[in-house]
């Protein structure tokens, strides 16, 4: 897999972080680096351990399913994507009345934020992917978009959170799609 390829996967990973991210930075009105920097890493260590999760999942299925993996790849891309824009539309960020910064609520948006990674990881075992590097580009990536994401929040609101979330979806199953279309043209 090319550098470039990894690079879209983890931005499209990231658009529920930057979504979430925005939430927070709307509700902390004084959200200082420190505390902006604890969020963003937490958000960031899920997103980039749920992958090796699901690559060593899927590691150990991979000899069964080599003549049709491509497909599995793109379908759970697809379904992702879709997902997210689904979601996109249903949920508005300022209804959301939580303390971003209570250890508990910020697992529970880590984990919620990062469940399309696990599945992620277990197409990139599937297509024999690098998980080291995949992994550390996801966490890196997830970490800039978490704190842009509270930036924003505080600067622009959260009509832009929604959008971001739409394109997050449509990246992830354009990324599906040339997947599939590499592996039937090889």
């Amino acid at each position: 897999m090319d550098l470039l390829t990894i690079i879209l996967i983890a931005i499209g990973l990231s658009f529920d972080t930057f979504a979430v991210s925005i939430s927070s930075g709307l509700i902390l009105k004084k959200i200082d680096f420190f505390n902006a920097t604890k969020i963003a890493v937490t958000l960031a260590v899920f997103q980039a351990a749920m992958p090796v999760i699901g690559w060593l999942a899927g590691s150990g299925i991979k000899n069964y399913a080599e003549n049709f993996d491509h497909w599995i790849a793109f379908g759970i891309l697809a379904l992702l994507g879709a997902k997210m824009i689904y979601e996109s539309f249903k949920t508005d960020p300022e209804d959301r009345s939580f303390n971003p910064l209570d250890i508990k609520v910020m697992i529970g948006m880590a984990i919620a934020t990062s469940i399309d990674a696990l599945i992620v990881g277990f197409s990139f075992a599937l297509l024999n992917y690098k998980i080291l590097v995949s992994v550390g580009i996801i966490g890196f990536v997830t970490y800039v978009v978490a704190m842009l994401g509270m930036l924003f929040g505080k600067k622009i609101g959260a009509r832009m959170g929604r959008r971001m979330e739409v394109l997050g979806g449509v990246m992830l199953i354009l990324i599906g799609l040339k997947i599939l279309i590499e592996h039937l043209s090889a």
